[in-house]
């Protein structure tokens, strides 16, 4: 008798319908997240935490690109 709000016993308003979809929402909220994660995770493992400026740089260094080349590709990514 108590708590059986709109015909769902124990569950009031926010444990029906609404705190479901509230549920599975933040659910999909917690696996995005550790997806997002994991992929930022494996792009600095494979490139040891350089950035694309950072690997330009090194490229330019070596003598793998020429000076044109290398300010083209700069001016792209900033």
């Amino acid at each position: 008798m108590w708590g059986n709000y709109w015909g769902y016993p124990m569950m009031g308003f926010w444990g029906g319908g609404i705190g479901m979809i509230f549920m599975i929402f933040w659910w999909l909220l917690v696996i995005a997240a550790i997806i997002l994660f994991a992929r930022w995770l494996v792009e600095q493992t494979r490139h040891g935490g350089k950035t694309a400026l950072d690997i330009l740089k090194e490229r330019y260094a070596k003598g793998e690109i020429s000076k044109e080349q290398y300010e083209a590709m700069k001016k792209d990514l900033l």
